[in-house]
Order: structure tokens, then sequence, then C-alpha cells
């Protein structure tokens, strides 16, 4: 599935994040004197992704231009979602469709998952584009991390702040709000593992206790992190899925090394909920 990559930028050096390990970011990370620096797919790469995906796509009845559903990060986080829409103008002959997911990550992975279900399946764009907004406003991700020092390196947060909550050793738990398409804290925990216990905590409180979710597990240099999240949260809810999987370089630019995230979603995906 063609993707309009992110880049890590380390000075004049830039690498797609296809091009840079999870590891190889880590060792920059801890080694280079300059912090890098994340930026969003160019119009001319969204253009480059979907007349792949235009290209990939099953014979369209003649006449009939072929069709793609681009899913972007939220625009409340990145200007993507404007890169793509400036794509669109030199895309003659394709019908673009943007989704903003309104998060990033896991949760968009979830919309993405629901709009390659319906295609693989022949469903037409409306159908896709309906899976994918009920799957957008059932998901909620949460992360925590484990130093805020990447947050004020980046810019994120002021440097009184992040000392502040250093001192306090204060641990974010932080979300994506449906309304702004932004981060926010919803609480906070003394220690990283405190911190891990809290995300699976407001993962219950959204949901409820008992009730089956599907969840995206995410890590940065500790996959173990994952295994306590997951066990935590099988104490409480049953799991329909779960998958895990480490944070995308971009990402992990601004969490830093250690951290944690899970998508998570009620039950059985739209798709599945008509059949016996």
């Amino acid at each position: 599935m063609p993707v309009a990559p992110f880049s890590v930028n380390f000075g004049d050096r830039s690498y797609r994040t296809d091009e840079i390990s999870r590891e190889d970011l880590f060792k920059e990370l801890q080694t280079n004197p300059q912090h890098p620096t994340s930026s969003q797919p160019t119009p001319q790469e969204w253009a480059d992704a979907v007349r792949a995906a235009a290209g990939a796509d099953a014979v369209e009845p003649e006449g009939t231009p072929p069709q793609v559903l681009a899913v972007t990060i939220s625009a409340g986080l990145s200007g993507s979602r404007n890169a793509a829409d400036q794509a669109r103008s030199v895309l003659d002959g394709i019908d673009v469709r943007l989704h903003d997911s309104g998060t990033l990550s896991a949760a968009q992975a979830f919309q993405v998952h629901a709009a390659q279900t319906a295609a693989l399946r022949g469903e037409s764009l409306e159908t896709a584009l309906e899976w994918v907004r009920a799957v957008q406003q059932e998901t909620e991700l949460y992360f925590t991390i484990e130093t805020l020092e990447y947050l004020r390196r980046g810019g994120r947060i002021g440097r009184v702040q992040a000392t502040l909550g250093g001192l306090l050793n204060l641990k974010p738990v932080i979300t994506v709000d449906k309304a702004t398409g932004t981060y926010t804290n919803v609480s906070r925990a003394r220690s990283y593992k405190g911190g891990i216990e809290a995300v699976g905590q407001q993962v219950t409180r959204t949901y409820g206790e008992g009730t089956p979710l599907r969840v995206g597990l995410l890590y940065g240099t500790v996959r173990e992190d994952t295994d306590a999240l997951l066990e935590q949260l099988k104490g409480r809810h049953p799991i329909v899925w779960s998958g895990a999987v480490g944070i995308n370089p971009v990402l992990n630019v601004h969490t830093g090394p250690r951290a944690l995230g899970v998508a998570a979603a009620p039950g059985k995906w739209p798709w599945e909920r008509d059949t016996p």
C-alpha cells in the first residue's frame, strides 16, 4: 500500500521514515548534538503515492477514473493534509478523496485497515468511508513517555514546564482530542510505571470495565512495556484482538526513546457486526 512518507532531519541530512531504522534513530538521539526535526510529505510525494495507488487499483470500467482514498494525519497536528490537497491539482484523471483521520499512529492505522478491508472486499468508496468514519469515532489513542526532554528539545513544551515535570517526575497521559485533532493531557502519574498503569485505567474509564476491546500497542525501546499494559487490560476486558509494533521514527523524535501507546476500540470491526 503506497505511503506518503514523513522525514526525519538531522541538520542538512534528511531520512524518509523507510530509510532510517528505529535503532539508528535512537543512536542518533543519544549521540548527535543536533536535535532532529520532522517534516511532512510534500505535495509531490503525495501525488506520487496517489498515482502508485491508482496504478495498483482494480480494473475500472472504461471511462471511469480510478478512485483513491487518502487517509491523512490529523490536520490539527500536521500540515500533511494540506499538502495532500495541493497534490490533487496535478492529479488529472484520478478521483482522490481525502479523509482527515483526526489522529495519528496506531489509531490512524485502524482507519487505514478499514479502508483496505473495503477495497479488498470490492466495496464502494462510500462504504469504505462509512467504515473508516465508524472506526474513527470509536477509537481512542493514549500514550505516555518516560521523559519530557524530547518534547522540550523539539519546542513542543517550554523549558520551565519540562524542568518542573522532570523535578516532580511527572509522566503525562496524552490523547488526541476528537473535537480539535490536537494533543491534550488527560492524566499524569508519578513514575513511568505509573504512567503505563494510568494509560490502562484511562482505556477502562473510556469504554467501561468488561467491554471487549481491540488494541494496537506501541513501544519505544522496551517491547516489554506493551506486555505490561496488555496484561493489565486483560484483567478488565476480553481482548478480541491485539498487536504490538515499534513507534514510528518520526514520532519517536518527539516522544524520546522510551514511550508507550495504545489505540483501543470496542468489540468487533464495523463490517463484522452483522456477521453471526
